[in-house]
């Protein structure tokens, strides 16, 4: 069986949905334990709009959370007119006044992913050569970074973990760029782009591993253009609470069972080998095995969409494929996937979990 040293993972990640009521509200968490998020990635769900990810440790400007756009390239921008989240709460987050579709119009529907750090509390890392700021949840094993590239072909920026990151993302802020994604299934010889749905492709991170201090970036604006900045998302795995990995598609509704040692609450899957979307599954959207789960897409401004048949099972260990579509599931495709749990299958005193 596996153990865990998280027995409560609603402390370190959650999901919140809403109704948007153009006007001011408060987005109350309902997991186990309150939680502050440090990064929330948000999404309308019934109108084609942008996805949209703010964090404590870039911040606010004018009373509102500056932004980034995870489906395109745009630079980090601000609403100005008061929409968008106006502060990161003990249990949550606020939102404005604003009624946009982004955020809180009346009539439409809303997710947020939420991961904790640090509470916004930050500090200077100088293990690599590049300076950068790090605001570190090692218990979860997730970071925030920011930093200033150099523009060198031997830059690497420190991502405050201690262990070895198995997931990360970069995104130059100050001007476009796709978004950088190193995957250890796909090593780093290879990256793909969170903002399109290519094929993975050579080149970013010099064909060098994150190691326990480092992140290695090659020369360039992807991910270390001189004098531009970035914000970077660094995930380590920590089992019975997080899980990155990478299956084989068969074709077939009774699809492969993937084992991450805790019944899942937010699964990430992309094809690797050609070019498919991101496509994000949630244990809120719809809760009831065979799951007929919502997708959204990470590399789209979509609005959800239902499967026409079973997508996925979350189950008290894993997650099982139930789809012949090839989104999650081609016969012969290689597929990368991020997991985050709900409950661990088991907890650190040997209680086991159900399935739902």
């Amino acid at each position: 069986m596996a153990y865990t040293n998280i027995d409560d993972p609603s402390a370190h990640f959650q999901t919140a949905l809403w109704a948007g009521n153009s006007s001011t509200q408060t987005i109350t968490n309902d997991g186990n334990s309150d939680l502050q998020p440090d990064w929330v990635w948000n999404k309308s769900r019934t109108t084609t709009n942008v996805h949209l990810s703010q964090d404590s440790t870039i911040g606010a400007t004018g009373g509102v959370y500056r932004y980034l756009q995870p489906d395109n390239t745009a630079a980090e921008a601000v609403q100005t007119d008061g929409d968008g989240i106006t502060s990161l709460n003990s249990d949550g987050f606020s939102l404005g006044y604003g009624n946009s579709n982004s955020w809180n119009a009346t009539g439409k529907n809303y997710v947020a992913w939420q991961w904790k750090a640090n509470g916004g509390t930050t500090s200077t890392d100088t293990t690599s050569s590049i300076t950068s700021t790090v605001q570190v949840n090692s218990d979860a094993g997730f970071s925030i970074v920011t930093y200033t590239g150099d523009g060198t072909t031997a830059g690497g920026f420190g991502h405050g973990l201690g262990v070895a990151p198995k997931v990360v993302f970069v995104k130059r802020r100050n001007t476009a760029a796709d978004w950088a994604v190193y995957h250890k299934d796909i090593g780093a010889a290879n990256f793909l782009k969170l903002s399109t749905n290519d094929a993975q492709a050579s080149g970013v991170w010099q064909g060098i591993d994150p190691s326990s201090t480092r992140v290695t970036v090659y020369q360039g604006g992807f991910v270390n253009g001189n004098g531009d900045d970035y914000v970077a998302y660094c995930f380590a795995e920590k089992q019975g609470y997080s899980k990155f990995g990478s299956y084989k598609g068969n074709g077939n509704t009774n699809g492969a069972f993937i084992y991450t040692g805790f019944k899942p609450a937010w699964v990430m899957v992309k094809q690797s080998n050609t070019a498919r979307n991101w496509q994000i599954f949630d244990n809120k959207r719809d809760g009831y095995n065979i799951d007929y789960m919502p997708r959204l897409k990470a590399d789209t401004n979509d609005a959800e969409t239902a499967s026409s048949g079973a997508s996925m099972d979350f189950v008290s260990n894993g997650f099982k494929l139930r789809t012949s579509q090839t989104g999650a599931n081609q016969n012969g495709g290689t597929y990368i996937y991020m997991a985050f749990a709900e409950n661990p299958f088991t907890t650190s005193t040997g209680v086991p979990c159900t399935a739902r």
